[in-house]
């Protein structure tokens, strides 16, 4: 093929494409609402009402505005109180905007089409635009003639006078009220008369409510929590069950719908230390539910209440092997069997065997609670890693073969957990152990703070054992050398503490188990023992913070 030759060469020329022209992009700022609506030039003022006004729509396209000042709202009925808005999206963009003109030019024979001529100029640019991209709330209007309703569209327009007219009405329980037949039909709204149902016949009149409710039911500020719609995938509750209930009075048999794996509420009987009834078998609905546990269990659980009345769930889980221990732990009807508990007092969330009181008998002195709570360790919620790992070790400290577990014993010489709650029986420390079996100790009636004990002699016995349980934290064993000489130093604090508790604190308002005092004289407390520490020069190491309960 000749490249020379003249018709090619014509030919490519004439196909040859000139650079377009250069414009200057305009510095013109341009903000746009996409209005999920038609507006005509006409309702341009009714769309500017409906997203707030002119000084809303300002505020949100400012630049370093605020997450509050962004907000934009479309009302479509801004004077109504109880419509719920449409939230919209200010996003960045980098829009331009052009303007485009089209000029008709009118033949001279009618029958030829009308040409046109289009002009486009770039006027400027869009750095932000409102994008409506959530659904619609669902929408509630309640009764116009509902003295609630006029009250808020009184705050609304701040109608004084009516606000300070109105008055509650009285209660009346007229829950379904009559609805007339030119009401059934009503429609607040403009809907397409295509969509609405098709006019009753005379056959089918007959079949419509003549009742509706009457619940004064007022919308929640919002509805729904989703904002894109999503598949709802409805289905029935596969736990609800249809249940038949007779009326006692008309003997009128209904049907209704039941949660069959509803919580059923089996836990133990309760008392406080002020009851003087005491629980001498189950509640009714665990006694009813006996047959669903094993009756091997129960019985070798009831075998160790009969060795020890009381005991805590830790000591009393140490007794089983593990998989019994891991049965009793996840079964809500087995420990509500056998025991009752105490809410407070000296023996505050102890298993009690049924028709026994501490509270009558002495010898019960030894199965108090002393619990203590290390302020210093953090309270966190563990990773699931972490609970995991902690989860395998504990099935392994479980394994038969390894010895029972003594974690709800206290020797002064191992720690088994950074928390603890030790009864005084399983205190066997020496030097506690001589301050708990001290007859000296003890009073003659119960207390409700203090138990069987003298307030002097229970505060010494929970001051060594917290010091005793604090220095293992710290990783040394407290010598019984350095107890005494905190019982000495502390001796001031702890008779003003028996002072303090001569009175009987109100229940409910400090944990009588734990003794707690106020918190200025706790403070007032702690800062006379430093100040006593300081002037005898007594240096105790490893004293770590805590707060006793």
């Amino acid at each position: 093929m000749d490249f020379d030759d003249p018709n090619l060469t014509e030919l490519s020329n004439e196909n040859e494409h000139e650079p377009a022209p250069k414009h200057h992009l305009p510095t013109t700022t341009y903000y746009v609402v996409e209005y999920p609506g038609r507006v005509k030039p006409t309702s341009v003022p009714d769309v500017v009402k409906n997203l707030g006004g002119m000084a809303v729509l300002e505020s949100a396209f400012r630049r370093g505005a605020s997450k509050q000042e962004t907000l934009v709202e479309l009302h479509l009925r801004p004077d109504n109180p109880f419509s719920h808005p449409v939230p919209a999206n200010i996003v960045n963009s980098t829009t331009m905007m052009m303007k485009v003109v089209k000029r008709k030019r009118k033949n001279a024979n009618p029958e030829d089409p009308v040409q046109g001529e289009y002009t486009a100029q770039m006027v400027g640019v869009v750095p932000k635009t409102v994008r409506f991209r959530h659904m619609a709330d669902f929408q509630f209007q309640p009764e116009a003639d509902d003295s609630m309703t006029k009250l808020r569209m009184a705050l609304e327009h701040m109608d004084v006078e009516s606000i300070c007219k109105y008055t509650i009405p009285p209660e009346k329980y007229d829950f379904t009220i009559p609805v007339e037949p030119q009401q059934q039909s009503r429609m607040d709204i403009d809907i397409d008369p295509a969509l609405l149902p098709e006019a009753p016949t005379s056959q089918t009149t007959s079949e419509q409510p003549t009742v509706k409710s009457n619940l004064r039911l007022f919308p929640p500020p919002i509805f729904s929590r989703q904002h894109i719609p999503q598949h709802y995938n409805f289905k029935a509750n596969s736990a609800s069950i249809v249940s038949s209930v007779v009326d006692e009075e008309t003997g009128e048999e209904k049907t209704r719908l039941i949660n069959r794996m509803r919580w059923k509420g089996y836990g133990p009987a309760t008392i406080s230390f002020a009851d003087s009834t005491l629980p001498s078998k189950p509640p009714p609905n665990v006694e009813a539910a006996r047959s669903q546990v094993d009756a091997t269990l129960l019985k070798k659980l009831g075998e160790h209440f009969k060795q020890r009345p009381v005991w805590t769930r830790t000591s009393l889980f140490n007794q089983f092997p593990p998989q019994e221990a891991r049965e009793i732990h996840n079964s809500k009807l087995i420990l509500p069997l056998v025991c009752y508990v105490f809410q407070d007092g000296p023996w505050r969330d102890t298993l009690v065997r049924f028709n026994y009181d501490p509270r009558s008998e002495p010898e019960a002195r030894l199965y108090q609670r002393l619990y203590f709570r290390n302020a210093n360790h953090p309270i966190s919620r563990p990773s699931v890693t972490t609970r995991r790992q902690d989860r395998t070790a504990y099935n392994v400290l479980l394994d038969p073969s390894n010895e029972r577990r003594m974690s709800h014993v206290f020797d002064g010489q191992t720690l088994s957990k950074e928390t603890a709650a030790f009864q005084l029986v399983d205190i066997h420390d020496p030097m506690l152990k001589t301050m708990i079996e001290d007859p000296a100790a003890l009073r003659e009636t119960c207390d409700e703070r203090d138990g069987w004990y003298t307030t002097y002699s229970y505060e010494r016995i929970k001051a060594v054992l917290r010091h005793k349980f604090f220095s293992l934290l710290q990783g040394h064993i407290a010598p019984n050398e350095e107890c005494e000489r905190l019982l000495d130093t502390s001796e001031s604090a702890t008779q003003k503490l028996s002072k303090n508790m001569a009175h009987r604190p109100r229940p409910g308002k400090h944990n009588m188990a734990k003794g707690a005092l106020p918190p200025a004289d706790a403070a007032a407390i702690r800062l006379k023992g430093i100040l006593d520490r300081n002037a005898k020069s007594v240096q105790i190491p490893g004293r770590a913070s805590s707060s006793t309960s």
